[in-house]
This record gives C-alpha cells, sequence and structure tokens, in this order.
C-alpha cells in the first residue's frame, strides 16, 4: 500500500474550483452569502474558485456543507460527460495537504445517483476533524475498512475500528478521524444523500 503521494496536481485544484463556483453560481448564491453559510472566508472563498488556493479537507468540507452536498462532490470533474462506467485510469486521487490523507471518488462522476463510493487512505499518526454539524440534507455515511485501523470520533462517542468493520452514521455532528497506528489505514466510504446528486448542466 501507498502512503505517500505527491501533492495534488494543478488540475484537481482547477476542478474543485470550478465545480465550488458552478456550484454557487446556480444556487445564486454571492461569495458573501457563501462565506456567511459555511463559515470560510471571502477571501478563502475567492482563491478557492480562482484555483489560487490549496485548501484542506476541513475548508472543503465547511464549503461543500455551505452549498448543501457531500465533500466528495467537490471532486467530480464536472468536463466530461455523465457515464453510468467509472474506470480506475479516469480516477485522480486528491491529497489533503495538511494531514496528507488520500482520497478518490470511485463512483462515476456526473452520473446522478444517491449514493457515492469513496476511497480513503489515513497515513500513519494522521487527523482529519470535519467540524460541520446538521445539514439542510440528509446524509448517510457507511465506512468499510479494508487495511489497518483507525478511530472514529461522532460527537462525543468513539469507535475504534479495525480491518472489516464497518460503521454507520448520519452526518450531523462533528466528527473526527485518528489513525494512532504506525500504518496507514485504507477504507471505503459509501455516501447517501436524501437527493440524488446534482448533474452537470
Amino acid at each position: 500500500m501507498k502512503e505517500r503521494a505527491p501533492a495534488s496536481p494543478p488540475d484537481i485544484n482547477s476542478r474543485i474550483a470550478r465545480r465550488v463556483r458552478d456550484l454557487r453560481t446556480q444556487l445564486g448564491m454571492t461569495l458573501d452569502e457563501l462565506a456567511g453559510k459555511c463559515d470560510v472566508s471571502r477571501s478563502m472563498l475567492s482563491l478557492v474558485e480562482r484555483g489560487e488556493s490549496s485548501p484542506t479537507a476541513v475548508v472543503l468540507e465547511k464549503i461543500a456543507t455551505g452549498l448543501g452536498i457531500a465533500l466528495a462532490g467537490l471532486f467530480d470533474d464536472t468536463s466530461t460527460p455523465a457515464s453510468p462506467l467509472s474506470r480506475r485510469a479516469e480516477r485522480t486521487t486528491w491529497r489533503d495537504p495538511q494531514s496528507g490523507y488520500l482520497r478518490r471518488n470511485i463512483s462515476p462522476a456526473n452520473y446522478p445517483a444517491p449514493a457515492q463510493i469513496v476511497e480513503v487512505i489515513l497515513p500513519a499518526g494522521a487527523r482529519v476533524a470535519y467540524e460541520s454539524g446538521a445539514r439542510e440534507v440528509g446524509l448517510h455515511q457507511q465506512l468499510w475498512i479494508q487495511e489497518g485501523a483507525i478511530e472514529v470520533t461522532i460527537g462525543n462517542v468513539t469507535h475504534r475500528l479495525v480491518k472489516d468493520d464497518c460503521l454507520a452514521m448520519l452526518l450531523d455532528e462533528p466528527i473526527t478521524f485518528r489513525n494512532r497506528t504506525r500504518k496507514a489505514a485504507r477504507y471505503i466510504v459509501v455516501l447517501a444523500s436524501e437527493r440524488p446528486r446534482p448533474t452537470r448542466r
């Protein structure tokens, strides 16, 4: 298993920038309105939308919550036609500049469906804390450990997960993921919302 990867290539930051800008425009929101909704400064949002920043997973999760989608929705490549098929060669891995954790969307990009699959590798010693709580759209998540072990704290409850454990949760409280071991952990995340992911228009 690879524990390290190069920093996210410029194209994925451009993809995130386009996605945030397009979703905000579709919702008819100004930068100031989105900033107030997601607790991210207007200046940071502007940098993200211009592709001039490499935002952390925590910042992106706040933005996604403000836009009413799952974090995984910010990584979809909207420049390609929607297809029910996702091939390995078409997937891009993103690296969190803060924790070093790696994630890639497995589900077909842009395809309207109520569920989405993501693969995550959490490096040894890494910690990622998402602060968002209640959301306008219900978002359910199941996490299935493939290799290694992690701790998941939802609100004030901590779950220690090892290989082949699966944890279901509703994303309505702050969540922290932590790998206290000396080996990277790999897990699959399945996200399901109460409405299909928005498609490219």
